[in-house]
C-alpha cells in the first residue's frame, strides 16, 4: 500500500519528473506511455515549404533614372532647381536628376511656377497635365505628369533640351 500511496503523490505531484529521480526504491512507471512519437512528432513539426510552386516571374522594373512610372499610370520626374538663372534651360540629365537652371527668385513660389511652365513647354504637354509634387520649398522635387507619354518619350525631350 505504501508504494501505492508513493506512485500515486509522485504521479500528482510530480508528473514530468522521472520516477528514477524522485526515489530509487519504487518501480518504474512510465510516464505519458499513451502517447506515441510518432503522434506527438504528427503535431509537432511544421509544414515544408513546397519550393517549386512559387515561380511567379518578377514585375518588369522601371529602368533607373530620374523618369519613373508610379502604381497608378502617372510618372515623376526627379527635378534639381537651380534658381536664379539668367535664363531656362535643362542642365543637365543623370541618374539621380534633371537639373533644370530657372529665372525666377525662389521668393513666394516664383521659381515653381517658372518650372511647371518651362516644362510644359518643353515636354509638349498641358498645364493641367504637369504639378509639383513633392519639395515646394527645396531644390529637389519630385514633378507629377498626369498624360499618356511614355517615360522614354519624356527622356528623350528632356536629353534634347539639354543637348541643344
Amino acid at each position: 500500500m505504501h508504494s501505492q500511496v508513493h506512485s500515486f503523490v509522485r504521479l500528482i505531484l510530480f508528473p514530468l519528473a522521472r520516477s528514477s529521480a524522485l526515489c530509487s526504491r519504487s518501480r518504474k512507471i512510465p510516464l505519458y506511455s499513451s502517447i506515441s512519437n510518432s503522434v506527438y512528432s504528427q503535431y509537432n513539426n511544421m509544414p515544408k515549404k513546397d519550393k517549386t510552386s512559387k515561380s511567379n516571374p518578377k514585375p518588369p522594373e522601371t529602368p533607373p533614372g530620374p523618369v519613373t512610372k508610379v502604381k497608378d499610370g502617372t510618372i515623376t520626374i526627379a527635378i534639381h532647381a537651380k534658381p536664379g538663372a539668367k535664363q531656362n534651360a535643362v542642365t543637365d540629365v543623370s541618374e539621380e536628376a534633371v537639373g533644370v537652371a530657372i529665372a525666377a527668385p525662389p521668393t513666394d513660389g516664383e521659381a515653381n511656377a517658372e518650372l511647371l511652365r518651362y516644362l510644359t513647354k518643353v515636354l509638349e504637354l498641358k498645364k493641367s497635365q504637369v504639378s509639383l509634387d513633392k519639395g515646394s520649398k527645396s531644390r529637389e522635387k519630385v514633378i507629377r505628369v498626369t498624360a499618356a507619354i511614355s517615360q522614354e518619350e519624356i527622356l528623350k525631350k528632356l536629353r534634347t533640351e539639354a543637348s541643344g
